[in-house]
């Protein structure tokens, strides 16, 4: 009977002694992170810049209608456009060598149509760079929340558990982890982009975000988890969830209330990392045409659509380029100030 008393009384989760790991999410994370945003001009100078670049991929609709009035999905290689009072076509004949080929109109640098030239297509180079960017950043950002669930949720379950558990999971990351990630990519490309995948009753098409989604959120499940099951590991020996589990406070309640509070923090720090490694690896894979499929646009494919003019209209690669810089960039700052917003010692350090 005393038994059942004591397990009636049990708490639901015990509260870590002084000294001890804490929980750093919820009001105090999100505090600390805008104090230091505050405090630190890199990193509020590269959230302002992210949330530009947010904001202007936002606007591609507005800008393909409003301004350029060009759809940038569908080809548009007998079209023409007024400058100077004069029409020009789109694709022009080409000047140079024996003109033979082809070549479409460079930028024109005015408000409207073409202000960055044509591709191949006739197509809007700017606005295929604005609706690109709502694509890498979907696929990106997407892709990173599928990266870290995966990894929390298998390092977690590893740290935690231990024994038989953590020897399957460890030596299946070291298997992924012997792959070359742009090789694992690709391998899962192939087979995702083949044809539909039918998951139950769900049918994901060959064309979705989501085939780049997965692949991007897979392959770096590993890298990720690796260290949160170390850290597990030794949140396990600490004396709150040993008292924990000798209480018999259910299982998922430890996971919940105490192990996962304290590797969240590593987990938002991974976030705006991950999301500027996912966007690299995404136009990587658009570029190899693995990625985005046509006729949608992303960096990577506007991109590679710009390979063959690199000489005669360079902007047409140039302008995503100096996107994915510019983002990637922006969201390395950021994630390192968040580093430090989150790490004790960066406060001895500065």
């Amino acid at each position: 009977m005393a038994d059942t008393d004591q397990d009636a009384a049990a708490p639901d989760r015990v509260r870590p002694l002084p000294g001890q790991p804490q929980c750093a999410t919820g009001e105090g994370a999100v505090r600390r992170v805008l104090r230091w945003l505050a405090e630190d001009r890199s990193s509020l100078a590269a959230a302002a810049t992210l949330l530009i670049v947010l904001a202007v991929t936002l606007l591609a609709p507005v800008y393909a209608d409003k301004i350029s009035g060009r759809d940038p999905f569908r080809s548009q290689s007998g079209a023409t456009v007024v400058l100077d009072g004069v029409p020009v076509q789109v694709i022009q004949q080409s000047t140079e060598g024996l003109g033979l080929g082809v070549t479409p109109i460079g930028p024109t640098w005015k408000p409207g149509p073409y202000f960055l030239g044509a591709d191949m297509q006739g197509r809007d180079v700017m606005s295929r760079v604005l609706y690109g960017g709502q694509a890498s950043l979907i696929v990106a950002s997407a892709a990173a929340i599928v990266t870290l669930t995966l990894a929390a949720s298998i390092g977690i379950c590893a740290g935690f558990f231990g024994g038989w558990v953590d020897w399957v999971v460890s030596h299946l990351l070291d298997v992924l982890w012997a792959f070359p990630v742009y090789l694992f990519a690709i391998s899962l490309a192939i087979v995702l982009l083949t044809a539909d995948l039918h998951v139950g009753p769900i049918v994901i098409s060959a064309t979705s975000l989501w085939v780049p989604i997965l692949i991007v959120g897979i392959i770096y499940v590993p890298y990720v988890a690796r260290p949160i099951r170390g850290q597990v590991l030794a949140l396990r020996e600490v004396e709150f969830v040993k008292a924990a589990v000798g209480l018999g406070i259910p299982t998922h309640r430890i996971l919940l209330l105490d192990i996962l509070p304290n590797v969240a923090t590593s987990i938002m720090v991974f976030l705006p990392m991950m999301i500027a490694l996912n966007i690299g690896t995404e136009s990587a894979l658009s570029f190899l045409s693995l990625g985005v499929q046509p006729p949608g646009a992303s960096w990577g494919t506007v991109i590679r659509d710009g390979q063959s003019l690199i000489y005669t209209r360079p902007w047409v690669a140039i302008a995503p380029g100096i996107m994915v810089i510019i983002t990637i960039a922006a969201l390395n700052v950021l994630g390192d100030g968040m580093r430090q917003a989150f790490d004790p010692r960066a406060q001895l350090r500065g």
